[in-house]
């Protein structure tokens, strides 16, 4: 069965925001179906952070963060395919254990305990999951985790081919 994708904001950001690693986020969205997408929504509300630092920086027109604006909205917020992992109590207190060996923030704590359960989940089905990132200490966590890991920063669509 094909890998499913958790998308972490410091990646799917990358999907609205021109930068550095858009075009692998481009190429996996061109690729991958909805359903194969898993986010913790706590993390789209990062996403929209970084697209109101961006226009108020100047980087990103206004028209330019309406439409990645809406584009989310569709997307992630709407679509009933996406996996939208809610950052609730429990998920919170399941995620201390993260924290301090990683030294990693506590929404990516939450995004590797709740990438952690689904991957455990896809592969009882015989499929996997791939952490997607380009924040180099929840990518390290996720390797020492033991999850497939890829930073669109840093690796390239062949190496995002072999995964999907």
């Amino acid at each position: 069965m094909p890998s499913s994708f958790y998308l972490d904001a410091s990646a799917l950001g990358k999907r609205y925001v021109p930068e550095r690693g858009t075009a692998e986020m481009l190429h996996l969205f061109g690729r991958v179906t909805p359903d194969r997408f898993a986010v913790l929504t706590i993390g789209l509300l990062e996403v929209i952070s970084i697209m109101v630092r961006r226009r108020n920086v100047g980087t990103m027109t206004p028209i330019q963060f309406t439409a990645g604006l809406n584009q989310l909205e569709i997307e992630m917020f709407n679509s009933p395919a996406v996996d939208r992992v809610e950052a609730t109590n429990l998920l919170a207190v399941r995620s201390v254990p993260f924290i301090e060996p990683y030294s990693i923030n506590s929404t990516d704590a939450m995004a590797l305990c709740s990438a952690l359960d689904l991957a455990a989940r896809l592969r009882a089905s015989r499929s996997d999951l791939v952490m997607v990132s380009s924040d180099q200490r929840l990518l390290r966590a996720a390797k020492a985790e033991g999850l497939t890991t890829f930073d669109p920063e840093t690796q390239s669509t062949t190496d995002l081919d072999a995964l999907i």
